[in-house]
């Protein structure tokens, strides 16, 4: 029986275990938590109608969950996406929205963490690969040596044993160990070889590995795995580069630099840290098409990893006590509004995957296009394995539309980006940038971001109930 098949499966049988998970939650065995992190994923995969995407496994996956078409992160930065994600509340403070933000303010919350949540109420709680913003969640030299990034969180947080040495260098590996050297090496890489050239194979293994040795446990477990494609580099083996036609990736529909002030920015990560040998995609069109190449060849790439870990998941038999969810922690800009990168508040960088799967699910495989954001991942999941709930949050339990997929919207989605603030509506984006300038997107006319209405006399009312709800 292949994955689809048994997710058909145990479609069919959903009514039987429909009120299942309620009565674990009441019950002293609470189901486990398999948690999957996936760096710099944008909203692009076959589930969500995007054709040029390989991703069978996430779409697999999403047809027997609930996919949210519409999920923004806090952040478009790791560490910081990552920060709201644990913390479960917004970065409303400067020392929250950088890479560091978990490191610098750990003192006050990382025990009300989420994951220390679960440890504290009887799990035992697991982090493999990159979770929190470093790798095996050390932030000293290398990111192999303390300070611990969050302590007190894990039974055990590690990163495989593999051919790099450091865990820096498996955050921005090339083939069979290589590392990255910064502001040389390229933004890509397709090695003719096998997966496990790459790093993320090498997570999938130990994740595989630790369900097996989970599965024969007595206490309810906490396991978060983060893979680290399609992150920069866009590095994954030549077969994956081979599935896809670059002539069949669209490109952006608008690619001009946004004129107010904070709008744009020159792709630091891409252009300061990776070598282009003299060349830019922002005028170079067949460059262009090869960064978005790469880019979904990394993502079909971790796509298989993840379904090694899903398909595993399955054999084990841990779906009918576990709630699965997929996450990412930002999108990704491939030329729009001529940025190569995340750190904006346009759409792309915000929206990213978001999939829940449990026992019991009712209309599994139907979307939900509520509005949700990621600090309402932390009060769902607490609500979903009965545990008690966490003073404090700021998100909302997702259950409303986990248990009807046309449910309403909680709230607008929030987004920060150093000093400048977005917020998201189900149909329109307000952006405003520390400088002054604003910009109003209109989603049901506009999905590229064409067209700024913030001066627009017949948007003045809707401009003012946005400006309000930011302050």
């Amino acid at each position: 029986m292949n994955r689809l098949e048994r997710i058909l499966f145990r479609c069919a049988v959903a009514v039987v275990l429909a009120s299942r998970l309620g009565a674990l939650a009441g019950a002293q065995e609470r189901p486990n938590v398999l948690f999957i992190s996936i760096d710099d994923l944008r909203n692009h995969l076959g589930c969500l109608g995007v054709e040029y995407a390989q991703t069978p496994h996430l779409d697999a996956f999403a047809e027997g969950g609930r996919i949210f078409t519409h999920h923004y992160v806090q952040v478009p930065t790791c560490g910081a996406s990552r920060y709201a994600l644990l913390r479960g509340n917004y970065p409303t403070e400067g020392a929250h929205r950088g890479n560091n933000a978990i490191l610098r303010t750990r003192q006050q919350w990382a025990h009300r963490s989420l994951p220390a949540w679960f440890r504290q109420h009887g799990y035992r709680t697991l982090s493999l690969g990159k979770i929190t913003h470093y790798p095996g969640g050390l932030a000293g030299r290398n990111w192999d040596e303390g300070p611990e990034e969050l302590p007190g969180a894990w039974d055990r947080c590690w990163i495989p044993d593999s051919p790099w040495e450091t865990a820096q260098a498996m955050m921005h590996g090339y083939a069979n160990g290589v590392p990255r050297t910064r502001g040389k090496s390229p933004p890509w890489e397709a090695y003719d070889g096998p997966d496990k050239a790459y790093p993320d194979a090498w997570v999938a293994r130990d994740a595989v590995e630790t369900l097996q040795e989970l599965a024969e446990s007595e206490e309810p477990w906490f396991f978060a795995v983060g893979f680290f494609k399609p992150h920069l580099p866009f590095a994954a083996p030549k077969k994956y580069f081979d599935v896809h036609d670059p002539d069949r990736i669209p490109a952006p529909a608008v690619t001009a630099r946004a004129k107010e002030r904070g709008g744009w920015h020159g792709s630091g990560e891409f252009r300061g840290n990776y070598g282009h040998s003299g060349r830019d995609p922002e005028d170079d069109p067949d460059y262009a098409r090869l960064m978005r190449h790469a880019y979904a060849a990394a993502t079909t790439y971790v796509d298989a990893q993840v379904g090694r870990v899903l398909d595993a998941f399955d054999e084990l038999a841990l779906a009918d006590n576990t709630v699965v969810v997929v996450w990412s922690d930002h999108g990704f800009l491939l030329g729009e509004h001529a940025i190569w990168g995340k750190h904006c508040l346009y759409e792309h960088a915000l929206r990213a995957p978001l999939i829940f799967q449990y026992p019991g699910m009712t209309e599994p495989g139907k979307q939900s296009n509520a509005v949700v954001e990621t600090v309402d991942v932390f009060p769902t999941l607490v609500d979903l394995c009965g545990l008690p709930a966490r003073e404090g949050l700021d998100g909302r339990s997702l259950r409303p539309q986990l248990t009807d997929p046309d449910a309403a919207s909680p709230k607008p989605a929030l987004g920060f980006w150093r000093n400048h603030r977005t917020v998201r509506t189900e149909r329109f984006r307000y952006i405003r940038y520390g400088s002054g300038d604003e910009q109003l997107y209109d989603y049901e006319t506009d999905p590229d971001e064409s067209r700024n209405l913030a001066g627009e006399p017949e948007f003045a009312e809707t401009m003012r109930e946005l400006r309000e709800y930011l302050r």
